[in-house]
Order: C-alpha cells, then structure tokens, then sequence
C-alpha cells in the first residue's frame, strides 16, 4: 500500500524559510496527485497546496501564494513544499497526502497521509 513520510519541519524565525519532503512507496508515484495539508493546534485541516501527476499543474491556498512552492521529483517519487518568508501562522503539523487521478484541495478526497512534520514560526 502506499507509504507516505514527511520530513523538514523545524523552529525557524518569521521572514525565515523550510523545505519539506515527501517520500512516497508503494505504488507508482506517477499515478498519484499530491497535496499538503496543515493542522494548526485547536484549528482543523486546512489545504495548502498540492501538484498534479506531472507537476505541470499547481494549485495553492491564497494565504501561501507567492511564498510556497510545490514540486515532485518522480524520479525519485519526492514531492517538496518550499516555504519562504514564513509567518508565525504558518505553524502547524504539516501533512502530504495523495490520491490517484486528479489534483483536489479538499482533504476528504485524499486516500493516503502521512504522519506530518512540525513546523513552528517564531516571531
């Protein structure tokens, strides 16, 4: 089945920047749209952004745009999530997510997630 572990998160000071990964096994990664998700502390899941099968389609929160990156390397079954000019609200456990066909902001429509990655902005 498919596995999903994040890694990156970390402390960093607001206006800093963080890259998390994604590594994704288990079934052909080239299948699988990709997202990120984040969970706040007392908040619900909220989207971030996510990728289509290719890459060649990208889809972001307005709160994010401009600042995130989304990529995927399906070399090497890896989907990124660059931030820069982090703010203390982007702190959150940060969570990929997959799902085969199409890309989707809506968590529910995503079949598999990882264990998240803590990311915490300072100000």
């Amino acid at each position: 089945q498919v596995q999903l572990v994040e890694s990156g998160g970390g402390l960093v000071q607001a206006g800093g920047s963080l890259r998390l990964s994604c590594a994704f096994s288990g079934r052909t990664f080239s299948s699988y749209a990709m997202g990120w998700f984040r969970q706040a502390p007392g908040k619900e899941r909220e989207f971030v952004a996510a990728i289509n099968w290719s890459g060649g389609v990208t889809y972001y929160t307005d709160s994010v745009k401009g600042r995130f990156t989304i990529s995927r390397d399906n070399a090497k079954n890896t989907v990124n999530l660059q931030m820069n000019s982090l703010k203390p609200e982007d702190t959150a456990d940060y969570y990929c997510a997959a799902r085969p066909g199409g890309y989707s902001g809506n968590y529910y429509r995503y079949e598999h997630w990882g264990q998240g990655t803590q990311v915490t902005v300072s100000s």
